[in-house]
């Protein structure tokens, strides 16, 4: 173990220096236009058809529901009649694009608020889907598509996934137009960036002065380049679409993500490395337990009626390997290099995210460590 670690950082040390190069990108996949946005859109309904998997007659608001949706079909039935587990209260959502016309298509998903065991074979009546201005936008109806299941019988329980919960594929109709805000009046255009950089804000800025002359574009916040149509000589649309159309060198982060539940080690960028010391040990502790059984003999045999005596012995033993010892002192050594030297010695995910942690609190590791 000690002379695979030295041998693979010794490898590290005599390698070429990583190059911390970057490609360019589209602004288009570096953030959006303000203005263009999706909706959120909910909507209260119920789901009948159930085979007896729905809401219990304990849920007022199932009987309730199902009793106004009844008086509007022209059937006068009292709250406190219905007695059927076929139906069942459900929250509906769903996302209108930000340029939606009426009679376009939306996916909904279908949850169950109730008691109900499962959604399977259920559909779902005609649902107002709001917007947070309370408006409806869209309705929604149709079979729906529930990828689990639930039987349950003489206390016997088979299920997978979970079943109180299903989509409407294409089951939402917009039937309220909208468009989105980007541009007005004064065609003063806003891109926003996804993740907030002074760097990849000014190099934005500056390829679109650069395409379209100095002045047009201003750097306003980390996020927010501020862009003058009116200078362009183009159209909104066509001003948007080459824009979108450029490309720029965004600005790395030095930043690593630890996932210590699955194990995961992902570092982005060109994450540096001061000349460090690692020192790599194990200890190992095992408890062996040995139980021994005592049974009272007298003479001609053993005790009617008596019991055995179980007797429990344990035993603890420490084991310390030796010290694992390894120098890095390579200018531009990387984490990506660290972490593949260090599993070329075979030292497993765990131990890599605690040495990484380590450099990090000794001030070697210029990144963010972000935990999740």
């Amino acid at each position: 173990m000690i002379l695979r670690l030295f041998a693979s950082l010794l490898l590290l040390c005599l390698a070429p220096p990583a190059l911390a190069t970057g490609g360019e990108v589209r602004i288009k996949e570096l953030g959006r236009f303000l203005g263009w946005r999706d909706n959120a859109l909910v909507g209260y309904g119920i789901v009948t058809g159930l085979a007896g998997s729905g809401d219990s007659p304990r849920s007022g608001a199932t009987r309730q529901a199902l009793s106004n949706v009844l008086s509007r079909l022209g059937a006068t039935i009292l709250p406190d009649q219905v007695q059927s587990r076929n139906v069942a209260v459900v929250i509906v959502t769903a996302t209108l694009p930000a340029d939606s016309n009426i009679g376009d298509r939306l996916d909904a998903t279908v949850t169950s608020i109730g008691d109900a065991r499962s959604l399977v074979g259920g559909t779902l009546l005609m649902t107002p889907l709001l917007g947070p201005d309370q408006k409806p936008y869209a309705l929604a109806q149709g079979a729906l598509v529930v990828g689990g299941y639930n039987f349950e019988d003489s206390l016997n329980l088979r299920q997978k996934n979970y079943p109180t919960s299903g989509t409407l594929p294409g089951g939402a109709t917009v039937e309220t137009a909208v468009e989105s805000g980007v541009g007005g009046p004064d065609r003063r255009l806003t891109f926003v960036l996804r993740d907030p950089d002074f760097t990849t804000a000014n190099r934005v800025a500056a390829g679109i002065n650069g395409a379209f002359g100095t002045g047009i574009a201003s750097v306003r916040s980390a996020d927010k380049v501020v862009i003058d149509g009116n200078l362009a000589g183009l159209d909104t649309v066509s001003l948007i679409s080459r824009i979108e159309g450029l490309n720029v060198q965004p600005d790395e982060i030095a930043r690593i993500v630890i996932n210590e539940r699955s194990g995961t080690v992902v570092a982005g960028g060109p994450v540096q490395i001061s000349s460090v010391v690692i020192a790599q040990g194990d200890i190992k502790v095992s408890v062996s337990v040995d139980n021994q059984a005592s049974q009272p003999y007298i003479f001609g045999g053993y005790a009617p009626g008596a019991r055995s005596l179980v007797v429990t012995n344990t035993k603890l033993d420490v084991t310390e390997s030796a010290r694992n010892d390894a120098v890095v002192r390579f200018p531009s050594t990387t984490v990506a290099d660290l972490v593949q030297a260090l599993h070329r010695a075979h030292v497993g995910t765990r131990s890599t995210i605690a040495i990484l942690q380590a450099i990090k609190a000794a001030g070697a590791l210029h990144a963010e460590i972000i935990v999740q």
